[in-house]
């Protein structure tokens, strides 16, 4: 832990829409019930978007912005080994929230009786290798170090590149479905079926090869930052609403699709963060209406301690089985299932608040 720097170094348009979208993220992976959801708070089937779907680009673009603000008058040669420490250790984290509880619980395939010893070898040899942390730290360290080379003018060139040689690249084979797609069988080949995500088996949101159109959501992210810096409403704005559009209008050739982080999405989910972000910094910074702040500030100075702890404390709750017994015990008798599911995630949000809180006046903060 380390303390939180002065409140003059940070910009708390940007912390308080980081901390709105972190408690959305806890929100919509901790639902009561996965099988009672209203539909914004679920990705879309396929191709589309869906608010959720909105949440873990803006959090790249936010990785993009901050990191550009952190490289500023740095030497290239002290950053370097800077970035690529944290960025593997990022991936590390991720990849030991994957494997955590580091045992299969419940039912293991081929043991009608496991062991713990065979319980924890299927783990380890079904973990999951991508994931988001593991995509947070690869689309952080390739950005970061690609900016530390690059101009603004070069940094749009690259993007370009990688959006446009994606687009060729992707549609080399069909769209759908999921399992059908060159992301796919790049998954497949590279990872290996037992370490993709199980709920698919045959494909991964966070594939190695829809990394790559990630990586341009961070560097777009880099791009903004100087007009974030300097509270330029105006530019930000009218960017955001151009991406918005060249995004809807790629759709029709590249449809928008979190799972396959189309170039359309990227342009339109980085569009769309550009005009939230303005926003923010109008209201709050330029406006000075902070009265609704506070909760999402705590949120966003300590993303990476509400990510980690809340990911393993919901594994822990499922396990006990706490989770299904709270849920069943307090929320579902008396409200709609959809409601239930809804009040029991803002539940888990509030204690997260809670706890967040705690680390907030004590000026503590997770460094990564």
């Amino acid at each position: 832990m380390a303390p939180a720097p002065p409140t003059r170094d940070r910009l708390l348009s940007l912390d308080v829409f980081r901390g709105i979208t972190v408690a959305s993220m806890l929100l919509v992976n901790n639902p009561g019930t996965w099988s009672a959801m209203y539909w914004p708070l679920g990705h879309a089937a396929w191709h589309g978007w869906t608010p959720t779907d909105l949440i873990f680009p803006f959090f790249l673009f936010v990785v993009g912005v901050t990191t550009e603000l952190s490289l500023r008058g740095r030497a290239s040669g002290d950053a370097v080994k800077k970035i690529i420490r944290r960025g593997l250790l990022i991936v590390f984290i991720g990849l030991m929230l994957n494997w955590f509880p580091f045992y299969r619980d419940g039912n293991v395939p081929g043991y009608p009786d496991p062991t713990i010893a065979d319980r924890m070898i299927y783990k380890i040899t079904h973990i999951r290798i991508p994931g988001v942390l593991q995509r947070i730290g690869i689309v952080y360290m390739i950005a970061a170090l690609i900016a530390l080379k690059t101009t603004r003018r070069q940094q749009g060139i690259v993007v370009a590149v990688l959006l446009l040689g994606y687009w060729a690249v992707l549609t080399r084979g069909p769209l759908e479905p999921p399992e059908a797609t060159v992301a796919s069988s790049v998954d497949r080949a590279l990872i290996g079926q037992n370490h993709l995500w199980a709920q698919s088996k045959t494909w991964d949101p966070e594939g190695p090869l829809s990394t790559v159109p990630a990586i341009a959501t961070g560097l777009l992210g880099i791009m903004a930052a100087p007009w974030v810096r300097e509270r330029r409403v105006r530019e930000l704005s009218l960017i955001g609403a151009a991406g918005l559009i060249a995004g809807k209008v790629w759709d029709f050739a590249f449809p928008i699709n979190k799972a396959l982080w189309t170039s359309s999405y990227v342009i339109f989910t980085a569009g769309f963060a550009c005009v939230l972000l303005a926003l923010c910094i109008w209201l709050i910074d330029l406006k000075g209406v902070k009265g609704w702040t506070k909760p999402f500030e705590i949120y966003g100075v300590n993303p990476m301690l509400a990510f980690i702890g809340s990911g393993i404390m919901a594994r822990v709750l499922g396990m006990a089985g706490l989770q299904l017994a709270s849920y069943k015990l307090y929320y579902a008798p008396y409200f709609s299932p959809k409601l239930a599911s809804l009040l029991w995630g803002l539940s888990f949000v509030l204690l997260w608040l809670g706890i967040l809180a705690i680390f907030y006046r004590k000026r503590w903060i997770l460094k990564i």
